[in-house]
């Protein structure tokens, strides 16, 4: 198996993009990601997508979008895994390259969520639950992750307080990120005192609907070498794992299995565990998943999560920095393209181009991406190549 690296990436700021459609946002980072590179050809293109069909009525994104770059016929394909289809991308370039099947190959995701109602962006991402115990019966994935959040304030004692440290912790990240969708602070008292949504979450303890796209050029270590006007960023570790796709019949209701054997699964490829790692991105799609995400990862004790954002022990300066770039609380999160965007955040933080949000002397860097409560999870490692 060939060494991968990271060779371009291409991001622009995200958020309600009104005057742009799913092609625009998509070929504007892809020739970010391409210009970057210093490539001027692709072998092939993964896409990572949720729901193009619901959002904006069109599928078949391999097609639509080789054609709107004006890349074909190289071959292109769309991946789905839920909220983690940006990491599922990921991990399908990452394999083609190691393979020897491409060279070159354009990784990417993207997501339109805003040409859509609040009732129709709602039924969209219901999807990613089970239909018959879940969506039939009246819930939601704010409403899932509130039963998450109840069951370890009761198991662990999580406060409502300590909950809110970690909307608090991640919007001063994205506070100096240009490309966050809500680059503002907010404080304890503002997130407690914001709109309810499902009890004990309030409106600033979860992630919002959002515009955006990701891209990222991988190719052989070797030839990144050769290629790249950047430090290459290897991919030396990737973790792929499944769960229940409904919540209740999950074994333990404050513990994300499939996050912990993707993890497994990742650090055994990269040859170290959580102890070698430097930065870190979690889908925090809401407050209390941040927690549990920590502890699935084993970056911190199971229970001892709920204090990792109080303490500063996540915090950019802290111990084990989580969610530099703001999150999927602050950056935005449209769902097909928050996994490419996690490693996009840890590739610059890598090569030291992140200004105020940087992380000292970071080497190696873990991105976790999740499907829906936790039915699906994808781990990446990367290190400095």
């Amino acid at each position: 198996m060939r060494e991968v690296a990271i060779v371009g990436v291409g991001m622009t700021r995200w958020g309600e993009l009104w005057e742009k459609s799913l092609r625009d946002i998509y070929v504007e980072t892809a020739l970010l990601a391409m210009e970057d590179a210093g490539v001027d050809r692709i072998d092939s293109m993964i896409v990572g997508c949720m729901s193009s069909g619901l959002f904006v009525g069109q599928e078949h994104l391999g097609s639509v979008l080789a054609d709107s770059l004006g890349a074909a016929p190289v071959p292109a394909s769309r991946v789905e895994s839920a909220c983690a289809s940006g990491g599922l991308a990921v991990r399908t370039g990452f394999m083609e390259v190691a393979s020897g099947m491409s060279d070159i190959v354009l990784v990417s995701g993207v997501e339109k969520m805003t040409d859509v109602d609040g009732g129709d962006a709602t039924y969209a991402l219901g999807t990613a639950a089970d239909q018959e115990y879940e969506c039939y019966h009246g819930i939601t994935f704010p409403g899932l992750y509130a039963m998450m959040a109840r069951a370890y304030m009761h198991q662990y004692g999580l406060t409502r307080e300590e909950l809110a440290a970690v909307a608090v912790k991640n919007h001063e990240n994205g506070s100096k990120n240009p490309l966050a969708q809500f680059p503002m602070k907010v404080t304890i008292e503002q997130v407690i005192g914001s709109v309810m949504v499902a009890d004990p979450l309030r409106i600033l303890d979860c992630s919002p609907i959002t515009d955006g796209a990701a891209a990222m050029i991988l190719c052989p270590l070797d030839q990144a070498k050769k290629i790249s006007k950047n430090s290459p960023v290897k991919i030396i570790g990737s973790g792929h794992a499944t769960d229940s796709i409904a919540y209740h019949s999950r074994e333990d209701l404050t513990y994300l299995e499939a996050v912990a054997k993707a993890a497994e699964r990742a650090y055994k490829m990269a040859g170290g565990g959580p102890e070698t790692i430097d930065a870190v991105e979690v889908h925090d799609c809401f407050t209390i998943a941040e927690i549990l995400a920590i502890e699935a990862l084993g970056l911190v004790e199971r229970g001892k999560g709920r204090t990792a954002a109080s303490s500063g022990l996540t915090a950019i300066g802290g111990k084990i920095p989580v969610n530099p770039s703001g999150g999927l609380k602050s950056k935005g999160h449209p769902v097909g393209a928050t996994g490419v965007a996690q490693v996009i955040e840890l590739t610059k933080q890598l090569r030291g181009e992140c200004g105020d949000r940087q992380v000292k002397n970071a080497r190696r860097a873990l991105a976790q991406n999740m499907g829906g409560s936790g039915g699906s999870s994808i781990v990446h490692i990367l290190e400095v190549g």
